[in-house]
This record gives structure tokens, sequence and C-alpha cells, in this order.
């Protein structure tokens, strides 16, 4: 995008929209119904951390129910917004679509850093924000399916299923209620690594694609391309592992909230893995240059750069 005036994360997915509707034959009408979002349930609930009571705000956007259940991610950000999360309820539509998955799209954000609060904190919030979408009928197998996203993992779908079933618990496939979930509840094998595996296949399809790989003066296949890693969360670490492990990378550098580090020789994503356990931190790692900010490694020269962060990380400026 150029510099100058900001478009809005829903703003720039209605224009994708816009451009593609062009080269349809679908009536205005019910392109307008494809386009907006059906349902958004905004709440602010009241939830007593240690003496005090913190006010939550939440939401569940269902954006089409075109196809039963609807389905997508819940995040804790502190960047969630009613807008964004209709925005990715939008995409998730466009995505099942085009995959042929039977879903209608859906999103959920609960505006919180869960950083900031312990995991005691962070289950009364989880479960609270559960109740609220059992009351509206805004989550079930049949209705709505939320799973992980940023800011989320398989300890919230746990709470989520497990406050499900205190309401719900007749229902003989309650369990389907939310995806993403600890195996030994229900959940299946390979759902952690699902995503980043995902990215790993694209791009591996995307580098043995002649015309693209042409485009950008490469040559084919992912074997010896240098990569660089906005964000080490579910996402970005699996992304990283099993491009090293399967696509013979070399990632370059990796970014996360509290820094950046580079090593033109490589960066060993499991090894880096481990140390931020230790250290609850990247930087320093041993063999690696610590970058000036955070978001100087997006700007760095390489083959391929994967934003395993939030949105809007490319822009006019960088």
């Amino acid at each position: 995008m150029s510099k100058g005036k900001e478009v809005s994360f829903l703003d720039s997915v209605h224009m994708n929209f816009d451009k593609a509707a062009k080269y349809t034959d679908i009536p205005a009408g019910l392109l307008r119904q494809i386009k907006v979002c059906n349902a958004v349930y905004e709440m602010h609930f009241p939830v007593r951390i240690g003496n005090e009571i913190h006010v939550i705000e939440a939401y569940r956007a269902q954006h089409s129910h075109h196809r039963l259940p609807t389905k997508g991610g819940i995040r804790y950000s502190i960047h969630v917004n009613k807008e964004e999360v209709e925005a990715l309820a939008a995409l998730m539509t466009y995505k099942c679509a085009i995959v042929d998955v039977p879903f209608g799209g859906a999103k959920g954000g609960v505006k919180i850093s869960p950083r900031e609060y312990t995991e005691e904190a962070l289950e009364k919030i989880t479960r609270r924000y559960t109740t609220e979408l059992i009351r509206k009928n805004f989550i079930g197998p049949g209705i709505d399916v939320p799973a992980p996203d940023y800011g989320t993992g398989t300890r919230e779908m746990a709470w989520i299923l497990d406050t499900y079933l205190t309401f719900k618990g007749g229902e003989i496939d309650a369990a389907g209620c939310v995806t993403g979930k600890p195996v030994n509840q229900n959940g299946i094998q390979g759902r952690n690594e699902a995503t980043g595996r995902g990215v790993y296949y694209g791009l591996r399809e995307l580098c043995m694609t002649d015309d693209a790989m042409k485009k950008v003066k490469l040559s084919k296949g992912l074997a010896g391309k240098t990569v660089v890693i906005q964000g080490l969360g579910n996402v970005g670490s699996f992304t990283g592992t099993i491009m090293q492990q399967e696509g013979d990378v070399k990632v370059i550098a990796v970014s996360e909230y509290e820094g950046s580090i580079y090593d033109p020789k490589g960066i060993d994503i499991e090894k880096l893995l481990e140390f931020r356990q230790e250290t609850k931190s990247i930087v320093g790692f041993p063999g690696s240059k610590t970058l000036e900010n955070r978001d100087a490694a997006l700007e760095l020269e390489c083959d391929i750069l994967i934003p395993a962060a939030l949105e809007n990380q490319i822009t006019g400026d960088n």
C-alpha cells in the first residue's frame, strides 16, 4: 500500500471483495448480502480479579449463515475491535468457500493483553466469555464453532469445552462446540501444527511454479531460500521448524515482541524456541545479532518474508 490515507483492515477486505465481484455475474443485491456481516455480538462483562472488578470488552462475529456451523478462531489481543473481528470473519467465509469447506465464517476476540493476566484470571475471563456466547446462542456444534487464534491455544479451548459441557452436557455432540482442544479432551493429532504446515505447503507449491518464480527472479524450489519470520507463536514456530526440516531453507532473522535477531548463517528454530522457553526472550540467542528494533527484520533482504503475527504489518512506511 502506498503512503497516504490509512485503509482499515475491514475496508481492505471490502475493497478486495469489490474487485473480485466485478468478475462475477452475481446480482448486486446478493453481492451485498455476501459482503455484509450477518451478526455481531459485542459484549462487556465484569470479572473479579483479586480485589478488583475488571470490565472485559469482547466480540463474536458471524459473517455468513449460508452454511452452518460458522467457524473461526478467538483471539486475545489489546488491539481487538469490532471492525477487526468482522474483517477476520469475512475472510473465514471466503477461505472456506474457496476450498469448499461447508462452514460459514466467524471470528471472536477478547480485548486483553494475555501477558498482563495470571492463568487463573485468564481462565475466569475465558469461562465468562463462553458463558456469554452460550446465553446468546453464539456457540454450539451446529451453530458456531470457535478455535484458537492469536493469544489463545489448547488451554483456552479446554476451558471453553468444559464451560460448554456445564451448560449443555446432555448434547451427544457437545465436544464439537470448539476445535483445537487438547488431544486427551477430544482433540485430534496434528491440529497444533496444522496452520504452520499449511503455510509450508502453500510456499512449497508456489516456489515450484515457473511463472511465480520468474516474476521475482528466484530459482524454483524452497531449498536454500533465505527466510525472515515475524512472530514465533503457533503459526510462525511450526512454519519455521517444518520449513527447515522438510524444505531445507535458511531462516536468517526472527522478530518477536521483545525484539529481533539476525544471523546470515541461519537460525535453528527448534533451538531458538528452547532458548526462548528458558530465557523468555529471543534476544541474546547464541550466534545472532540483535537488531535495533523489533520491526527491523521486516526490511531485511530475503527471499521469503513470513508475517506470522497480527495483520497490517506491511505498510507504505516499510
